[in-house]
């Protein structure tokens, strides 16, 4: 077996993300072979997520190593990340010298605060997809969407997806295969509620009411910020 080029994969990493949208896609890339993943934040302290647990940090924006894949991670905290200067600034200065930048979930819509999106087909967690619109990206309803060197997944579980997917453009499909095997992703989940379209109103409605709670002013944030990349780019 021919020795496999190093990879090296940045997760951005901020308070109250949502840990599957950053393990699951970490757990898969890491192994790719000959890989290297940092997580990176604006210090080396704990990051609290939304599961009542932190991370660690590996690195941070001063310290972080030119990654070959960008990924950003959602979560309800996105909200904050995408109004930080020092977020948006290290994500731009990343992604212009990354192989790929990418998202998981709604590290989308931080993508698209960053001005990353616009012109590119995108995808996101279906209760955010309205919002791509707004960044200049071309939403697209698919688990796994890839233009050019911008790679989005879906909402949470599609990260897993979305890190398969992105091994078997890098590897190759049979790398990614074996993979596969060796996490026994198989997926055959209890209920047939994993999307808005098989969920009944009810359990939408919960969750609706859930995010509203989380995120309460998500909405009026990520219209804010689009518009600021819009002054930006007539100033």
């Amino acid at each position: 077996m021919p020795e496999l080029s190093p990879i090296r994969v940045a997760f951005l990493l901020f308070p109250n993300v949502t840990q599957l949208d950053l393990t699951g896609p970490a757990q898969v890339l890491s192994r790719l072979g000959n890989v290297t993943i940092d997580l990176v934040a604006r210090e080396m302290a704990p990051v609290p997520t939304d599961a009542g647990f932190a991370l660690l940090p590996t690195a941070t924006f001063a310290t972080a190593v030119q990654p070959d894949i960008l990924c950003i991670p959602g979560g309800f905290g996105v909200n904050d990340a995408m109004e930080d200067e020092a977020t948006l600034a290290w994500v731009k200065q990343v992604a212009g010298d990354a192989t790929w930048v990418t998202s998981v979930c709604t590290g989308a819509l931080l993508l698209g605060a960053a001005g990353l999106l616009k012109g590119y087909r995108a995808t996101t967690h279906w209760a955010s997809h309205h919002h791509l619109a707004a960044f200049g990206a071309i939403p697209v309803k698919e688990r796994v969407v890839f233009d050019r060197d911008r790679v989005t997944g879906g909402g949470v579980t599609a990260g897993i997806d979305f890190g398969l997917a992105l091994t078997a453009a890098i590897r190759g499909e049979a790398h990614a295969r074996l993979v596969q095997l060796s996490l026994e992703y198989d997926p055959a989940p209890p209920f047939d509620s994993g999307s808005p379209e098989r969920a009944d109103d009810a359990t939408i409605a919960r969750y609706q009411a859930l995010a509203a709670r989380g995120a309460p002013d998500r909405d009026a944030r990520t219209v804010a910020a689009a518009q600021a990349i819009d002054a930006a780019g007539e100033s």
